[in-house]
């Protein structure tokens, strides 16, 4: 199974549509399979006097409120049509998250067919509700929420034209950047199976590990905040991934891919060549004359390969040779 990657941009191309182009050929150039951005419009979003998270605090080093924060950082239509035309041009699949009715209709009118809900809307009923009238690909973020509120979410997502096939359930910690011990991967298998619906991770930590690890727990789906400088003002920027150490994760991702294999026990194409070495035949310990009674005491396992297989030998033992064999040759039916 190939676990497909999204490289977020998310907020942090702060505005500008050249740091924006910047970071989608750091992500195709690395061979993610998305690039994400965050569609909102900040009137729907947020009210005009709500104060910045303690984390943006940290990360933007201003005092201003989160409505004039993402008042810069809001992407217009025609911001978001270049960027999706620009994701044609470099071969790469444009994604973004919404964050109420209005922006949806939105990416709906530029024929967007796959959506990434966010942690902070999981709860948003009107708005699941809303999405569920229309035939999408749903990627759904599940951060400081319960299983019976991810539950609900799914529920409704799937009550009209939306297909639970067509839904993958990112386990997520909201939290810039997540601590380690507060990652707990183990939830994102558990909800996958209670569910029955595909599952994957959105990783906020500053490791290269965490995704790799998910990655080999089963999630078919990665997503990571990118950066160009972790140094840069923003609120999401130092938990994010530099551009510089993108090929490392997207090629650890990879290998985890090819590490899981087929899922079945197989005899590799490799291994092969090496059978006849490092396994074992039946052979004689002494001279051994015809009608002569096999038994341990006359018979020994020994490499290389190639003769009767060892576990042939129960067959063998107390009955009578039928030929004559020196000592080391390989015993034959």
């Amino acid at each position: 199974m190939k676990t497909k990657i999204i490289l977020e941009v998310g907020v942090n191309h702060n505005g500008s549509i050249k740091i924006a182009k910047k970071l989608i050929d750091y992500a195709k150039e690395s061979g993610a399979d998305y690039v994400k951005f965050q569609s909102f419009i900040t009137d729907e979003l947020v009210l005009p006097n709500t104060k910045l998270a303690k984390y943006q605090k940290k990360n933007i080093g201003k005092k201003i409120s989160q409505y004039e924060m993402l008042r810069k950082l809001e992407i217009s239509k025609e911001f978001t049509i270049d960027l999706i035309n620009y994701c044609k041009l470099k071969k790469i699949k444009f994604l973004s998250s919404v964050f109420g009715v209005k922006s949806f209709k939105l990416l709906n009118s530029l024929n967007i067919k796959e959506i990434k809900i966010p942690s902070g809307e999981i709860n948003n009923i009107p708005l699941l509700r809303y999405i569920s009238n229309f035939k999408k690909k749903i990627i759904l973020s599940s951060g400081m929420s319960t299983f019976l509120e991810v539950k609900e979410a799914v529920k409704i997502l799937i009550s009209k034209k939306i297909n639970k096939k067509d839904i993958i359930l990112l386990h997520c910690n909201t939290d810039y950047p997540t601590k380690i011990e507060d990652i707990n991967l183990n939830a994102m298998v558990d909800m996958g199976k209670k569910l029955k619906i595909k599952y994957g991770y959105s990783d906020h930590s500053e490791s290269l590990l965490v995704p790799v690890v998910a990655s080999a727990m089963g999630a078919s789906l990665l997503e990571k905040h990118i950066t160009i400088s972790k140094k840069k003002l923003g609120p999401d920027h130092k938990a994010s991934i530099e551009v510089k150490n993108l090929n490392t994760l997207v090629s650890n991702i990879r290998q985890v891919d090819l590490i899981q294999g087929l899922g079945k026990k197989i005899v590799t194409k490799s291994e092969k060549k090496n059978i006849k070495i490092v396994r074992k035949s039946i052979y004689a310990s002494t001279n051994i004359k015809k009608g002569e009674i096999f038994t341990f005491k006359n018979l020994k396992i020994c490499r290389p390969a190639g003769g009767l297989n060892p576990s042939d030998i129960y067959k063998i033992l107390n009955k009578k040779s039928k030929k004559n064999y020196k000592e080391n040759q390989k015993i034959t039916k």
